[in-house]
């Protein structure tokens, strides 16, 4: 199946803005992001906690337009289609 990844703020450093990806059917936000960080170099220290499978305060990732902490988080299944979009926490003050 193919799902649509789209990355913004700082991420956008690291891979392009936005990209379809091929998982395995069944694939959850956690196989994606296992994918993920074997292509892009540094994606894990930016959204996950140091050597933790935990994701960063204020990380968002949203599974066509809901956010997957009002879903199942990582272990949130993918279908064929889905947009997958990735928010670094934001910095400023």
């Amino acid at each position: 199946m193919q799902v649509t990844v789209k990355a913004f703020a700082t991420l956008r450093n690291i891979m392009d803005s936005k990209f379809t990806e091929e998982l395995e059917e069944g694939s959850t936000i956690s196989d994606l992001l296992t994918t993920l960080m074997e292509k892009y170099s540094g994606l894990s220290d930016e959204i996950f906690e140091d050597g933790r499978r935990e994701l960063k305060d204020f990380v968002n990732i949203l599974v066509n337009g809901r956010n997957i902490s009002f879903l199942n988080g990582l272990d949130t299944t993918l279908n064929n289609g889905d947009l997958v979009v990735l928010f670094p926490p934001a910095g400023g003050g």
